[in-house]
């Protein structure tokens, strides 16, 4: 039976679930953006955009402080459900890094000491990995730099990673009395074998983009 009768709304719904109150432009934040996607002979295609997700804290090489690890959450969510998103670049801002991880000045002055505020902060960081994982367009690691610690982690829960030729790529955690559970765990033996994942968790060695490339992970 035809329903051509009902009457239907037209107009389409915004499914975005945040503003822009998590992003920004001046350091340290997060910057969202939408680029215009354009053919291999460079023409732009109408309607159709790349969303850049873009670290911004270069004094820190791009350590992610609270505020910003809200900011990755946002541009992912809104990404995911943006029909004229078609691909998600995550990178940093510089030459220098695409992420060392969280942002050890918070740590200290505001975290340590203040294990139940710590755990309100890893969840949020929980949620981060959860927003990458879990977007419907497929997301480039664009890694210029270092890419160290938590930003090991949160990239390799891309679906896959592009990087300069100066790029290194290691965990830091055990050498100053952390652990590299917050995704190098889980992600890593997806790509390395299983000697190599333990190795480059237990032994923070900073490993070559060239490297890494042969063995898969970039």
């Amino acid at each position: 039976m035809s329903l051509k009768w009902m009457p239907r709304e037209h107009e389409m719904k915004n499914h975005s679930r945040y503003g822009s109150e998590h992003w920004g432009t001046e350091a340290p934040c997060t910057v969202y953006e939408k680029k215009p996607l354009k053919d291999p002979k460079g023409n732009v295609i109408p309607g159709l955009y790349n969303a850049w997700i873009r670290l911004n804290n270069p004094a820190q090489y791009n350590s992610y402080t609270t505020e910003m690890v809200k900011g990755v959450i946002a541009g992912f969510e809104n990404a995911s459900t943006d029909r004229s998103v078609v691909a998600v670049i995550f990178t940093g801002t510089g030459p220098y890094a695409f992420c060392t991880g969280g942002n050890t000045k918070e740590y200290s002055e505001y975290y340590s000491m203040r294990p139940e505020e710590y755990g309100s902060y890893m969840e949020l960081f929980n949620n981060m990995v959860d927003s990458i994982l879990m977007c419907k367009k497929p997301v480039i690691c664009r890694v210029n730099g270092m890419r160290v610690a938590g930003g090991q982690e949160i990239g390799t829960a891309c679906d896959l990673s592009i990087a300069s030729d100066l790029a290194i790529l290691g965990q830091a955690g055990p050498r100053h009395g952390s652990a590299p559970v917050g995704g190098a765990s889980d992600f890593l033996p997806f790509y390395l074998s299983i000697e190599d994942a333990m190795w480059s968790c237990i032994s923070c060695e900073m490993w070559s983009a060239y490297k890494m490339w042969r063995k898969g992970l970039i």
